[in-house]
């Protein structure tokens, strides 16, 4: 599983190959991929960077799809709960999953400058947090780390202007 936010991809064939999963996904295991789900997962797909509810309330209400905040929320919800979507909680925003239909423990790097987010995997009953979970009795269960800093594009930037 590699991290793909900050590198050069295959952008359509990234959002197709997720929408697909999804769908694959959803059949395989009964539920709705509505219309409006289907959407926000295009929607959050379309960038690598974490969107705020209301950001893509908006973009529901310009295309006609509904202009209530409970439309986005329970779209976002279904989206999160079956893996095909993850909570930023830094930025209280949502991102679409990189690696929809695998079970992993996601790792965000967001950019402070151009608050991109790429996600990466760890192995989180490894390393430091692992041990101290081992050493307390303790079993994780699920784990989000969130990392902060410079994405590749602005560290360039910021050497530029230095």
């Amino acid at each position: 599983m590699d991290s793909i936010g900050f590198e050069t991809h295959d952008h359509a064939s990234c959002i197709a190959d997720c929408i697909e999963t999804a769908d694959a996904q959803c059949k395989a295991q009964g539920l709705q991929f509505t219309p409006v789900r289907k959407r926000v997962l295009e929607i959050l797909l379309q960038e690598h960077r974490a969107l705020g509810a209301y950001e893509i309330l908006d973009r529901l209400r310009e295309e006609g799809l509904g202009s209530q905040p409970p439309i986005a929320y329970r779209a976002l919800d279904f989206l999160v709960s079956n893996g095909f979507a993850h909570k930023i909680e830094r930025l209280n925003a949502f991102i679409a999953c990189t690696h929809p239909g695998e079970d992993h423990a996601p790792v965000f790097m967001i950019c402070r400058m151009c608050k991109s987010v790429a996600e990466a995997q760890a192995v989180p009953t490894n390393g430091q947090l692992g041990q101290a979970a081992r050493d307390a009795g303790f079993q994780i269960e699920r784990t989000v780390v969130e990392a902060e800093g410079l994405c590749p594009k602005c560290q360039e930037s910021a050497n530029k202007c230095n």
